[in-house]
């Protein structure tokens, strides 16, 4: 087993200099983005997918046959979070733990060219995770999934190198997919929240528990309803996300709502914002982009809500697209204009 320790690579800034006002005059625009300096820390994976044509059924079982065209590999999990923040401009440093092996030597090359600066740490004893899709006629007909949990003594080296990092960055994004890689997240929202910084937490499970003191916590429908239970009404489910929201000592809470948009519930109001999709074509990764959006936003100076309202957009642009996708500035500043059909 080895633990690599490479720095990071994000600028860091004068110890003098003052940030500006978040709230004052934010504006969309590429020098805003390329300012902001983002920390993620999470399970990743390496998304493989295989296409091809479908034209007949396998004689040995009553299953399409799949003969494979083509193949492509995009990063997964924490580290689709950090290509999507990369794309928008962001200074990405990313903390992982991948296995020894060919999936993880191919994932830090894919973070390498998507400008992450990925601190990954080599355990010898897992499989980096890989999740297998293959796609027949524009929709996915199989997923094989292959991971294995983190050992411990490379989580806490992972939680010495996080306490190195955190100076580094304006905004910490804890991605959980439930894959061990955040055993100590309790700890490093509490390290974080102690220097100041905003944590945004995509969340997995039915214990928020853990993410007590984080800024804002991204949930979607069925992650929530897991939680609160189900509910009837609008003013039903208001009651019951702000009811979470104020056990959790929460800024905030960001629900994402598939076809119906999201709401975000701050302390004393609620705001909608629609779905901006025209069309869904791929619905996977969509909550990677919304918290990574978000979190850029917050970093260039965005208010919540108007982060959360250009994190919906971003979300109309990559359930467009087929599989795990970005969202990239130009397209942002087109869906955004008045008038403007996506």
């Amino acid at each position: 087993m080895s633990t690599k320790r490479a720095g990071h690579g994000i600028s860091p800034r004068r110890r003098t200099a003052r940030r500006s006002p978040r709230h004052a005059g934010f504006r969309l625009n590429p020098e805003s983005l390329r300012r902001a300096r983002l920390l993620i820390v999470g399970d990743v994976m390496l998304d493989r997918y295989w296409f091809g044509e479908v034209s007949r059924i396998s004689p040995e079982a009553p299953v399409p046959v799949v003969k494979v065209e083509r193949t492509e590999e995009r990063p997964g999990g924490a580290a689709n979070v950090a290509r999507n923040a990369a794309a928008l401009g962001a200074q990405v440093a990313l903390l992982s733990v991948v296995g020894d092996d060919e999936p993880g030597d191919r994932l830090r090359s894919l973070l390498e060219s998507a400008r992450v600066h990925a601190n990954l740490l080599r355990d010898a004893s897992i499989r980096t995770t890989v999740k297998l899709r293959v796609i027949g006629r524009q929709q996915q007909l199989l997923r094989i999934d292959f991971e294995t949990t983190p050992s411990h003594e490379v989580l806490l080296g992972k939680l010495a190198d996080y306490r190195a990092m955190l100076a580094d960055c304006d905004v910490v994004v804890l991605s959980d997919y439930g894959k061990g890689g955040l055993t100590h997240i309790a700890q490093m929202i509490r390290l974080a929240r102690l220097q100041g910084k905003r944590v945004l937490v995509d969340p997995k499970g039915d214990d928020y528990s853990r993410y007590r003191g984080a800024t804002v916590v991204t949930p979607n429908r069925n992650e929530l309803r897991e939680v609160v239970g189900r509910w009837e009404t609008e003013a039903d489910l208001t009651e019951r996300a702000q009811t979470l929201r104020r056990q959790l000592k929460l800024e905030a809470l960001l629900l994402t709502r598939s076809e119906e948009g999201m709401t975000l519930y701050e302390d004393g109001k609620v705001r909608h914002e629609p779905a901006k999709a025209r069309e869904v074509f791929d619905v996977s990764g969509a909550g990677d982009t919304v918290i990574a959006t978000l979190a850029v936003m917050l970093a260039a100076g965005a208010a919540l809500s108007e982060a959360a309202r250009i994190a919906n957009y971003a979300a109309g642009i990559v359930v467009g697209k087929l599989g795990t996708a970005v969202a990239q500035p130009e397209e942002l500043l087109r869906a955004m204009r008045p008038g403007a059909d996506m």
